[in-house]
């Protein structure tokens, strides 16, 4: 097609996505092409501003490593992820333990026995320990799944961020016994500033947005005949709980981290105060699909120092 006005662009690209032998793919790529034209259109966006975001792209590129993925954590920072997971799970999303997968998901998590624990190096922290159940919508207990453990330390780290941590700290991978049941010991959960030293960290800037997630415990459990769930566990008393910069609390995700002073500990090493954690996940039918890990190893050199923005 010869291009005669404005309008004539977004027909000839059409035409040629039309031509696309993968139905969704002619469906999805001429969705976006409709919008991003029309978004162009509706802000009357400049040839400064294209280049400028262009080079934006760019730069989530260049940001991303083997440790460190800026294209999952923008997407956070814009509720992109969040929406999609809503709209792919339960009753759009309202009544699902479904959440973010984020980006320190890390594959090869070390199998860890039932009552194990994942603290694999010193990490300062109360301790913590979490019975958690699995069952199908029916109520039933579903024996045999694996469940992949993570979370940060309280200095703010995943381990794969911080070279002071052992490899695979607070990480592990359990299998579900005849009840559903998983149980492990960790150390409590803290809320944690993302890394603000790329695109994401621009664009928080530019909308005077603080950077911090609330605490939480991530949990990526797969079983033959279920929808893989990917979910995190939020801690209900966190300043951030109703601000989180990668807005994926729902209500259904707060969980009730009970503190203990008096009563005994699970284990007799624990002598002063500790947490317990106690939560029924509900796995819809559906394909095991295991995602693409956005991290595949651990950093190096010193311990990064993440600013919190106010």
């Amino acid at each position: 097609m010869i291009i005669e006005t404005e309008q004539d662009v977004t027909k000839a690209v059409l035409a040629e996505i039309a031509r696309a032998p993968n139905p969704r793919f002619r469906e999805v790529m001429a969705a976006f092409v409709r919008h991003l034209h029309d978004f162009a259109r509706e802000v009357n966006l400049t040839e400064e501003e294209f280049r400028e975001a262009m080079n934006y792209i760019v730069k989530i590129g260049q940001a991303s490593n083997e440790t460190h993925n800026e294209a999952v954590l923008i997407s956070g920072s814009l509720g992109f992820s969040q929406l999609i997971v809503m709209l792919n799970n339960g009753d759009n999303g309202g009544d699902t333990d479904a959440s973010l997968l984020g980006p320190f998901w890390r594959m090869h998590s070390p199998p860890t026995p039932n009552g194990g624990s994942i603290v694999r190096s010193p990490t300062p922290g109360d301790p913590m320990f979490v019975n958690a159940k699995f069952v199908d919508q029916a109520g039933k207990p579903i024996a045999g799944a694996e469940v992949d453990i993570w979370h940060s330390s309280t200095e703010g780290f995943y381990e794969n961020q911080d070279p002071v941590q052992a490899d695979m700290n607070l990480r592990g991978k359990f299998v579900t016994d005849q009840d559903g049941r998983i149980a492990f010991r960790s150390i409590k959960p803290a809320g944690y500033p993302i890394p603000i030293d790329g695109p994401t960290g621009d664009l928080l800037r530019a909308q005077g947005r603080h950077n911090m997630r609330p605490a939480h415990l991530h949990f990526l459990t797969s079983k033959d005949g279920f929808k893989t769930l990917i979910s995190q566990i939020y801690v209900q008393d966190d300043k951030f709980i109703d601000s989180d910069v990668q807005f994926g609390v729902t209500r259904k995700l707060i969980g009730n981290y009970v503190r203990h002073e008096n009563e005994p500990a699970p284990a007799a090493d624990v002598k002063g105060p500790w947490y317990s954690l106690d939560y029924t996940f509900t796995m819809e039918k559906g394909t095991t699909k295991l995602p693409r890990a956005p991290i595949s190893g651990k950093a190096k050199g010193e311990r990064p120092k993440i600013p919190h923005l106010a």
